[in-house]
């Protein structure tokens, strides 16, 4: 990695709304079914369920309050949580202190190499520069094992924007949106091979803005 500084606005960012943002977002996925059954598919293939040998554990990098690792958790995964904001990890232990999680950046995951079966990334890979993006996928190549899922979920658009106000906070934030062709080009040089694209068009949230799931292997 170049350059990291962009990591710290976003990680006082999350500190400064972690308490809000997990009241607000703990029960999102029991109102979103497209969102469930993303999950449910890659918990398949990341427990091995799906013909594949699962070896290690699967991780939910960029885990904020906990929600989705609490429910890939009850889709049978052995998962853990990884955030850049202590502030969020330290909801998310409160709201499932009976599952693991640590403060930890993408950038470079305190993981051994081929030590993990799946990694998801739910808008969690928009907080990184399009140079810096690269850099990321392999690591997340780095620390699966072969045949591994890697599921990413982000959205769409062709610019980056910076918001100095979200969810009812002062935040200094800047989101990357990106187009599945562009990500999916990096995915293959990373050595991932995606098997699947989804463009979701939500309707429960606000504002409305098209999304992208990628769900790829590792190849080698």
């Amino acid at each position: 990695m170049s350059d990291l500084a962009f990591l710290d606005p976003t990680r006082s960012s999350y500190d400064f709304v972690a308490q809000g943002y997990s009241a607000r977002f703990a029960d999102e996925l029991a109102g979103q079914p497209v969102l469930r059954s993303q999950l449910t598919l890659f918990a398949e293939l990341a427990s091995g369920r799906a013909g594949e040998v699962a070896s290690g554990p699967t991780a939910d990098v960029g885990c904020g309050p906990g929600h989705v690792t609490a429910f890939l958790r009850e889709q049978g995964l052995d998962v853990f949580g990884v955030d850049l904001s202590p502030g969020m990890v330290e909801q998310a232990r409160a709201n499932y202190p009976e599952l693991r999680f640590e403060v930890g950046s993408m950038t470079g995951l305190d993981h051994p190499d081929r030590s993990l079966s799946g990694l998801n990334a739910w808008y969690s890979t928009i907080h990184i520069p399009d140079q810096e993006l690269p850099g990321v996928l392999a690591e997340f190549h780095r620390v699966l094992v072969p045949g591994a899922p890697l599921m990413l979920l982000f959205q769409m658009g062709d610019a980056p924007k910076h918001f100095a106000e979200a969810w009812g906070y002062d935040v200094d934030l800047v989101l990357y949106y990106r187009r599945p062709e562009a990500v999916t080009e990096m995915l293959t040089e990373a050595g991932f091979q995606v098997v699947l694209t989804t463009v979701w068009e939500p309707t429960q949230v606000q504002p409305r803005k098209q999304a992208a799931f990628l769900l790829a292997r590792k190849s080698d």
